[in-house]
């Protein structure tokens, strides 16, 4: 190994060890963060959490992303109103960090009871019909209000959802989010080579699977969002269309005074190509266009800092091909 290679592999493993340090210290920091909140009555400590979220989040580098966003979903709007909006999803993210202490006391709600608690379900009645025929079911959802509650809520309604999920980049603060994700009793698959065989053998058996459809795919599925290009996977409507799905939009709402409103919408009737299957690509632009509509009715409570329409170079017709081989 000559000189320059012997250095080039420690300043790697310099570089390794600092990023991993890195990850250990902030995980330490958001641990004992978490600790002292779970001393503090539900309440008081997501209160405390918005508070918080809306003072740092405009300091960091991520809003810079979200207002840039906004700007351009939103050219009618004044720049102060992008701001409020910028400052009730930073209120709304560090809620989201905060209820996974909590997770396994906020949701509340009772299947067979009318009484109202802190977690609503609109769509009660889509739930029962379920149980009364065995179909392989797709549910899809975005990053809006507390979107962890859904497999918890189809868990408690005896129907699992096996829910696609992208860790943390930080591996300690996945582990800690990890074990807070378990309480749903839902099978949680990562987003990894091998993932869309799990969940293929999973509708296979007339089973339940979900995912985030709203973040950026590289070299996805052309589509559109706000009127803007982006790429969007499509791993979800490929996999319907192999199975022959039922598909149902799933979103979470918050509520003034902490509580959520969970609403699961009536099964799609998704496009169709010349032969009477599912078309994918346009079902892709379908779920986009339900998602929108989303957030356009609560701006505030989605993540408007992810790169949602970073666009790559086309692909070759061999990237193509090995893309497509990652299917089923």
């Amino acid at each position: 190994m000559n000189l320059a290679a012997h250095s080039r592999r420690i300043a790697r493993s310099v570089a390794f060890r600092a990023r991993q340090a890195n990850h250990w210290l902030v995980a330490k920091v958001v641990v004992a963060i978490f600790t002292v909140l779970q001393k503090l009555p539900v309440d008081k400590a997501l209160d405390i959490s918005d508070r918080i979220g809306r003072r740092i989040g405009p300091w960091t580098g991520r809003d810079r992303i979200a207002m840039d966003n906004l700007r351009k979903a939103y050219p009618e709007k004044s720049e102060a109103e992008c701001r409020e909006i910028a400052s009730d999803m930073w209120g709304n993210m560090a809620r989201l960090a905060v209820e996974y202490v909590f997770l396994d006391q906020l949701f509340d709600y009772d299947f067979e009871s009318d009484t109202p608690g802190r977690v609503e379900v609109k769509g009660r009645d889509i739930f029962l019909g379920m149980h009364k025929l065995e179909r392989p079911r797709v549910f899809f959802t975005a990053h809006t209000g507390n979107f962890e509650m859904f497999p918890i809520a189809a868990s408690s309604f005896g129907m699992p959802v096996a829910s696609l999920f992208r860790a943390p980049n930080n591996p300690y603060v996945a582990e800690q989010v990890s074990t807070k994700r378990k309480i749903s009793g839902s099978r949680m698959v990562p987003s990894r080579a091998g993932a869309a065989y799990v969940l293929a053998r999973i509708l296979s058996n007339n089973g339940n699977i979900g995912a985030l459809i709203d973040q950026k795919f590289s070299r996805g599925v052309p589509t559109t969002f706000f009127g803007r290009r982006c790429e969007t996977s499509p791993l979800l409507p490929r996999l319907a269309r192999q199975y022959e799905a039922d598909i149902y939009p799933v979103r979470s709402i918050r509520l003034p005074n902490n509580r959520y409103r969970l609403e699961l919408f009536e099964k799609l009737d998704p496009p169709r190509d010349g032969d009477g299957k599912i078309d994918a690509d346009k079902l892709c632009q379908m779920m986009n266009d339900i998602v929108e509509g989303w957030v356009r009715e609560y701006p505030g409570q989605w993540m408007w800092f992810h790169r949602r329409w970073e666009v790559r170079a086309p692909r070759t017709s061999a990237a193509k091909v090995e893309d497509d081989d990652q299917l089923p």
